[in-house]
């Protein structure tokens, strides 16, 4: 008896054979396992951090147990970080007031440039929680749903605007300027009035905030997409990296997994690399493929990278960057005690300069 295969065409053949291969593997891939590791430790560090940051406030409104401030609450004050940027560009000079700021915007945009925008897949909590919400939403209604793309693209647009703000307001400030405005009032205790933000959210702000976390239920990483400008300059900065998803179409079974997996809603089964600024280097599309070495992350003509490895690396780049922070006397902001005993209880009063 003639086989089915026997009389396909040498292509069909080979697609048919090349599915049976793959669709048996048995050891599922882990990098999404070893991801949601990542993410979560990310999440309860800012959890902890944000813990410690709401007693040391309390102290200075309330009493009670006294908490040192950790450094760290800065990674939530981006504008600081990129105006202490531009501060030691135009100087040569550390900034004294929220160093840390600095510190780690540079770390989250080195990761940008070295390993595609792997703050936003691998780190960021906000992108972590969203990540959450929209695959509790698939669970629930069994598919998530993206615009069509004559309102997706320039909705996705807004992102690169606002950053374009806020590169523009403070881009146009002098040296000078940067200084005085970190030494206000106001910009002493900027992370007191982050926290503010959350502890006194007014209605229009937990409509807002309802709205984004509602649309984070139906539409992949709602906020990270249209809104987050942190997200656009990392997504900018990750266009500069030699690592990306490559496809090999010889090996290829057209199955449309990849493509499926994307968070971002890119054609990853119709390219030949990715190299979208919107790729958040989550490697979905790659763990979802079942076609052996079909779908990777890497280098120009290089080896596959690990996940393991890029996942070490990553971590690597964090921990070196704040540990010579702390060394060389880069990571604390040296405001004294009086200094806030004054200035948080009056926080919520101080308006932007």
């Amino acid at each position: 008896m003639t086989a089915v295969t026997d009389i396909l065409p040498p292509s069909c053949h080979t697609k048919a054979m090349k599915k049976k291969d793959w669709e048996r593997r048995i050891q599922p891939d882990q990098s999404q396992r070893l991801r949601l590791i990542v993410q979560t430790v990310f999440l309860a560090l800012n959890l902890w951090i944000g813990a410690q940051f709401y007693f040391f406030v309390r102290y200075f409104e309330q009493g009670g147990a006294r908490f040192d401030r950790p450094p760290g609450v800065e990674g939530w004050l981006p504008i600081a970080g990129m105006m202490n940027t531009f501060f030691y560009l135009r100087t040569g000079t550390m900034p004294e007031i929220h160093p840390a700021a600095m510190v780690l915007f540079l770390t989250f945009l080195a990761l940008s440039l070295a390993f595609r925008k792997s703050f936003c897949g691998w780190l960021c909590p906000i992108g972590t929680i969203s990540e959450r919400l929209w695959k509790i939403g698939r669970q629930t209604f069994r598919r998530v749903f993206f615009p069509p793309k004559w309102i997706d693209i320039p909705l996705r647009g807004l992102k690169y605007i606002l950053f374009g703000l806020f590169l523009w307001a403070v881009g146009g400030m002098s040296a000078a300027g940067i200084e005085a405005f970190l030494a206000s009032p106001y910009g002493l205790v900027a992370d007191v009035k982050m926290l503010d933000f959350f502890r006194r959210m007014s209605p229009f702000a937990a409509t807002v905030v309802g709205l984004l976390v509602i649309g984070s239920f139906f539409v992949p990483n709602f906020w990270c997409r249209y809104l987050c400008p942190y997200g656009a300059l990392m997504g900018l900065a990750s266009l500069a990296s030699p690592l990306r998803i490559r496809r090999v179409p010889d090996l290829c079974i057209d199955c449309n997994k990849c493509a499926k997996a994307c968070p971002a809603n890119l054609p990853v089964d119709k390219l030949i690399q990715v190299r979208s600024a919107e790729c958040i280097g989550c490697m979905e599309c790659v763990a979802e493929c079942p076609a052996e070495g079909a779908l990777y992350l890497a280098r120009p003509k290089a080896h596959p990278v690990h996940v393991r490895a890029l996942a070490a690396a990553m971590l690597a780049l964090f921990a070196v960057a704040v540990t010579t922070a702390k060394v060389t006397g880069h990571w604390h902001s040296p405001i004294p005690d009086h200094v806030y005993e004054q200035l948080i209880p009056m926080a919520a009063d101080f308006q932007h300069p």
